[in-house]
C-alpha cells in the first residue's frame, strides 16, 4: 500500500476531537478526583455530574482512540516529513504507539479503579496520566521543532484533510 501524502479529513477531526476531550480530562479531573477520596474513606462509589461526565470523557476517548488505530491501519499515514533527523522519526514513531497505548490504558485503569474498586489500577491511572502529560508536552515541543527550526510545515499535515 502506498502511503498517503497527507491525514484524511476524519482523521485530523479525530485528532482534534480526543485532543479537546482529553483537555478536558485533565481540566475536570478534581471532581472524580474528590468524589474517589470519599469512595476510599466511606466505601460509597457515588455517581455525581463530574463524575459520569469524566467517565463518559474516558469511554469516548478510548472508542474514538481505537477508531483512529482502525484507520491508520487501513488507511496508513503520511511519512515523516522531509528534513527531519533519523532519531527523531524513530522517536515520533515510538511517541505516536504511546499516545495510543494510554489513550487507550487511561480508561482501562479508570474503569478498574471505580468501577472495578482496584486500588492497583486507580495508583496506574495516576501514574499513566503524568506519563500522558509529558508525551502532550513533548508533542507539543517536537511540532515547534518542526515548524520553527526544521520548517517542515507539519502543522500543516494536521490542518488541510489529503482525502
Amino acid at each position: 500500500m502506498t502511503p498517503p501524502q497527507g491525514y484524511s479529513r476524519t482523521q485530523i477531526t479525530l485528532h482534534w476531537v480526543v485532543m479537546v476531550l482529553v483537555a478536558l480530562q485533565f481540566l475536570l479531573h478534581d471532581g472524580i478526583a474528590d468524589a474517589y477520596d470519599v469512595a476510599e474513606e466511606t466505601g460509597q462509589y457515588a455517581m455525581s455530574v463530574p463524575v459520569i461526565g469524566h467517565i463518559a470523557g474516558g469511554g469516548l476517548i478510548l472508542l474514538l482512540a481505537c477508531w483512529r488505530l482502525i484507520l491508520r491501519h487501513d488507511r496508513g499515514t503520511p511519512p515523516p516529513p522531509e528534513g527531519e533527523p533519523a532519531a527523531f522519526r524513530k522517536a515520533g514513531h515510538l511517541a505516536h504507539l504511546a499516545f495510543y497505548a494510554l489513550l487507550i490504558a487511561l480508561p482501562v485503569t479508570g474503569a478498574l479503579a471505580w468501577g472495578g474498586r482496584q486500588d492497583a489500577a486507580a495508583e496506574a491511572h495516576e501514574v499513566l496520566k503524568t506519563l500522558l502529560l509529558l508525551l502532550i508536552l513533548a508533542h507539543i515541543g517536537a511540532v515547534a521543532m518542526h515548524q520553527l527550526v526544521w520548517k517542515t510545515g507539519i502543522l500543516g499535515r494536521m490542518m488541510r484533510a489529503q482525502d
